[in-house]
């Protein structure tokens, strides 16, 4: 944490410019520990609310304040969650965070090197709750274990098994960064393949153990195996769907378009110039929140 990020004197003064300072952060923590982009903008927004109420006099480093505050509140919701949710699939598909793949703009760049893959956010999604705050407190935002420990009710050694135990089930998951235009011609050698049913061509771009999920709205469906997959791509085509190139989470997808409205999202993890992963978003619901500057012309 920074510490010079304190609220003493005349930030006191101005708590809503003091709190904007922090957003993008604290919107980053509660998105990773939740997975879902309007259940971490409540957490964000309970967090201001919060602060309102504080005695800042006290508070002697505003982000270290606030990120335990977000944090807090971010495993609540993930504890009720879990508490309530009956669904019969074992997978969940987090929020996409997605954008138009313009390239060239060093800002956006910057902000896209700070995201987390969907990959990861996948592995995440099967955690404990503790497990998973943690793991992101520490090993993505260098929290130390004697302020996680407090959250989770626990001593900082137990604290400190949690992240390693989460630790264990993410290692290897989601290693393919690296240059983005590479993966971006390993995905539309696959959409190409896939528009003339080629399985040969499919099978090429695609690993031996590559998974398929798809979120069609009632649940997650799964499909595993270079083949099978190709066999899936191959029998899905539609002449009349556009396709734009997009971001999840900072890595090549694309989106599908027909008479003006989303029907599908694609999102794919390439590692070695092989997609091991492929994440369908086809729920209607989902889809329907997406902006269309996505698709605009």
């Amino acid at each position: 944490m920074d510490p010079n990020s304190g609220i003493g004197g005349a930030v006191a003064g101005d708590l809503g410019g003091a709190f904007e300072e922090h957003r993008a952060h604290l919107r980053q923590v509660a998105y990773r520990v939740l997975g879902s982009l309007s259940e971490a903008d409540d957490a964000v927004q309970e967090a201001w609310l919060r602060l309102q109420r504080a005695d800042t006099a006290e508070v002697e480093n505003l982000r270290a304040w606030l990120t335990t505050v977000v944090a807090r509140v971010a495993l609540n919701q993930l504890r009720s969650r879990r508490t309530r949710r009956e669904e019969p699939f074992p997978e969940h598909l987090p929020d996409p965070v997605v954008s138009r793949d313009d390239g060239g703009d060093p800002e956006y760049a910057a902000e896209l090197a700070d995201s987390v893959g969907l990959a990861l956010l996948v592995v995440l999604e099967t955690l404990a709750p503790d497990e998973r705050l943690a793991f992101v407190l520490h090993d993505m935002f260098a929290l130390p274990f004697d302020d996680i420990a407090p959250l989770v009710d626990r001593t900082p050694a137990a604290a400190r098994q949690l992240a390693s135990r989460a630790r264990r089930r993410v290692r290897g998951v989601e290693p393919g960064r690296g240059d983005r235009a590479a993966r971006r011609e390993v995905v539309d050698a696959f959409l190409a393949a896939a528009r003339e049913g080629d399985i040969e061509g499919l099978v090429a771009v695609l690993d031996p153990e590559v998974v398929l999920r798809a979120d069609v709205g009632t649940g997650i469906r799964r499909v595993q195996g270079a083949h099978a997959v190709a066999a899936q791509a191959a029998s899905y085509r539609s002449a009349d769907q556009e396709r734009f190139p997009v971001l999840v989470n900072g890595a090549p997808a694309v989106l599908g378009v027909i008479a003006g409205l989303p029907v599908a999202l694609l999102a794919f993890t390439v590692v070695d110039r092989r997609i091991v992963e492929i994440d369908i978003f086809a729920d209607q619901q989902r889809l329907a929140r997406l902006d269309p500057a996505l698709w605009a012309s």
